[in-house]
């Protein structure tokens, strides 16, 4: 099982923003997308996620074409946590990670289920957020904020959960706790995890593959130790690095200059 993308061109107001890409995204795994500013990565992941109709190509959910899969089967399989959220002013937490029961609700439904209850419990604990449940978003830290969104996802109880850029303007303690929450997710849930990644350092660290995007297309795919390298750095990146071995036995990657 996977997802899979096929020959995918996606054209935005005239311009082409991913041509011709193919890539493979293995289930059970943790695969970042990574490349420069405006390489199309976070139009890949809103192709992935149904919320782009318009490209040519395939997109196949364990091999069926996405949109063959009705919108609220596709909703309860697939979770995205797109850049830029926010949240109504005086909307608590404990809100916000109902909104994630959609899927599993019509027009008739009444008050919250049981399982409606169970999971948005659970996903609080998940997080970490079950103490700040009555706080309003908006009087959240950057860190607890993005929990919360991520404990929204997982009321949806996915298979997929997909991530644009999870640590953009946290600190480092909060970008890490954030990136160990998506890790603990993935191995005690087994959930497929696709994520975009600004910092190379953390698809090192939390990674099990990556995805290299360059000039529209896929670069390269493979782990981190496979993909992330010198020579990478340099044609993608247009940089210079070292990459060596940290205390802990992790591989570092640090930024030397450009290339000229």
């Amino acid at each position: 099982m996977s997802v899979t993308v096929r020959h995918l061109s996606v054209s935005l107001a005239g311009k082409t923003i991913l041509h011709d890409l193919n890539v493979e995204f293995p289930v059970g795994k943790r695969t970042a997308i990574i490349g420069p500013n405006g390489a199309g990565k976070s139009t890949l992941l809103r192709v992935l996620a149904a919320l782009n109709p318009k490209y040519e190509g395939e997109v196949l959910l364990d091999g069926t074409d996405i949109h063959a899969i009705p919108r609220k089967s596709l909703a309860k399989r697939l979770a995205i946590l797109p850049q830029g959220l926010a949240a109504p002013p005086d909307l608590t937490v404990e809100a916000l990670v109902d909104y994630g029961r959609y899927p599993y609700r019509s027009w008739r439904t009444i008050g919250r289920s049981k399982e409606d209850r169970e999971a948005v419990a659970q996903a609080l604990a998940e997080t970490r957020m079950e103490a700040m449940r009555t706080r309003q978003v908006m009087s959240l830290s950057g860190g607890e904020r993005q929990r919360a969104w991520i404990a929204m996802a997982l009321a949806r109880q996915p298979e997929y959960l997909l991530l644009d850029e999870p640590t953009t303007y946290l600190d480092i303690a909060h970008q890490l706790e954030v990136m160990e929450i998506i890790k603990r997710l993935n191995r005690e849930h087994a959930m497929t995890v696709i994520m975009v990644l600004h910092d190379i350092n953390h698809a090192l660290q939390y990674a099990d593959e990556i995805a290299v995007i360059k000039d529209r297309q896929i670069f390269s795919t493979g782990t981190p130790h496979d993909v992330l390298n010198v020579a990478m750095l340099a044609e993608v990146f247009g940089v210079r690095a070292d990459i060596f071995t940290n205390s802990q036995g992790a591989q570092v990657l640090s930024p030397v200059s450009l290339v000229r």
